[in-house]
């Protein structure tokens, strides 16, 4: 299983340019072994959309429903563990709770997760997939 940062699934799901073919490939790709998205992420959209700073091409509710029913897609819940890790994180991590969330459940579930924040790709403690492009 690989898991998305929220800006990925956002892109992956509206086909945005902004998601390299070497990202598109490994998602492809993983769709058998999971794509894990963590229940943080439907908050930040939500939040988003509701600042209007995204706008999506249906209502919330359906893009949810469309997003979540891709094939592959696990959704993660924060569990106690994901919490606890999530403010136990090795070295120095920003205060960015949902980022905290999304790296704490890479960290808990041992996968890599898929980024192109740059203060996630500076973290050494995790594993990840970063926007190589093709």
């Amino acid at each position: 299983m690989i898991i998305l940062d929220t800006h990925i699934w956002f892109w992956w799901n509206q086909d945005s340019p902004k998601l390299t073919n070497f990202q598109q490939e490994i998602i492809d790709n993983s769709r058998p072994d999971g794509i894990g998205i963590s229940t943080i992420s439907l908050l930040e959209i939500s939040r988003l959309v509701n600042r209007g700073r995204l706008v999506l091409p249906k209502p919330l509710k359906e893009w949810f429903s469309i997003a979540l029913a891709e094939e592959g897609i696990i959704l993660i819940p924060i569990t106690p563990a994901i919490a606890i890790e999530s403010y136990s994180l090795p070295g120095e991590f920003h205060k960015d709770p949902a980022d905290r969330i999304i790296v704490a459940t890479a960290r808990t579930y041992d996968c890599p997760l898929m980024t192109n924040d740059g203060d996630i790709i500076t973290y050494s403690h995790v594993r990840l997939i970063t926007p190589k492009t093709t």
